[in-house]
């Protein structure tokens, strides 16, 4: 459409109105159609790059008891992964807050890649088709509600940073017993401020300075639907809880972290602050 639009004034540049009379050398003109066209490509590329983002479902399973805890690994492990690994879905993560023993509130998130926002809910609908599925999934779906197997289930859904399109997978050495993997979550007071905190991420460098540190960030995202909006979450992991601390200290001491967080226009971005600490279950996929 904008190079349509730049033939076009190309086109009446050249013609006479009824006051003026418009007439561009044959330079002038090669410039504007050039502009024109350079810009359509710009807009093109951007939505390209919207286009490929990846979207994730975090789906987070509160309960109360050992038993409930006992259900929901038996159903992910023998139902909803394999299920997801026949649509193709190759690499689910299942994590559980390293506090869980002791909260009040027991969580496991299940994070879920998707290539398109329509996955969300073919992914449904095939798993309403899957056999296998059905029949692994019996027992859970036939349990009453004397007997629920969790309190509730939360899902949030993103799409991945611009400047992160995809997951990385993190590169670990360590047994998996070891490994910790940090969720957090970023609550902005206002919609500006919560895009002004995305930005700090993509063209403030954030994301770089993180990559440049090696914190294995497996994806950064802005939660598109939550409970808690506006919103945005990142996932990163580290090979054990001396690693982690050791690189949250590199972090904060960093001269570009310094630069980047003291200046003005990134300031009061960020309203409040939840840090999740996790293990990965014993099936997750990674």
């Amino acid at each position: 459409m904008i190079f349509v639009i730049g033939y076009y004034l190309n086109d009446q540049l050249t013609r006479n109105s009824s006051s003026f009379v418009f007439q561009f050398s044959a330079h002038m003109k090669k410039n504007i159609l050039l502009a024109c066209f350079l810009f359509y490509c710009l807009y093109a590329s951007s939505q390209s790059s919207s286009k490929n983002r990846e979207y994730y479902q975090l789906q987070v399973f509160h309960f109360k008891t050992n038993a409930q805890e006992a259900m929901i690994d038996e159903y992910l492990s023998k139902a909803f992964l394999p299920a997801m690994h026949r649509q193709s879905i190759a690499q689910v993560g299942v994590f559980k807050p390293i506090g869980n023993d002791t909260a009040s509130d027991k969580l496991i998130y299940v994070l879920l890649p998707l290539k398109t926002a329509g996955q969300l809910s073919s992914v449904t609908a095939a798993l309403l088709k899957d056999k296998n599925y059905l029949d692994a999934a019996k027992q859970w779906n036939e349990l009453p509600s004397t007997n629920p197997p969790f309190v509730r289930v939360e899902t949030i859904f993103m799409q991945a940073f611009r400047l992160a399109p995809h997951m990385k997978l993190p590169v670990l050495k360590s047994p998996q017993s070891q490994r910790v993997y940090e969720l957090r979550s970023y609550e902005s007071a206002t919609e500006a401020l919560y895009r002004n905190k995305v930005k700090m991420f993509n063209e403030g460098g954030e994301i770089a300075l993180f990559a440049r540190l090696q914190f294995n960030a497996i994806f950064y995202a802005e939660v598109l639907a939550g409970s808690r909006m506006p919103n945005l979450m990142y996932l990163t992991s580290f090979e054990n809880m001396e690693e982690r601390n050791k690189h949250w200290k590199t972090f904060v001491d960093d001269p570009e972290w310094k630069k980047l967080s003291s200046m003005p226009e990134y300031q009061n971005n960020v309203s409040k602050a939840d840090i999740i600490l996790m293990r990965a279950a014993e099936y997750s996929d990674y």
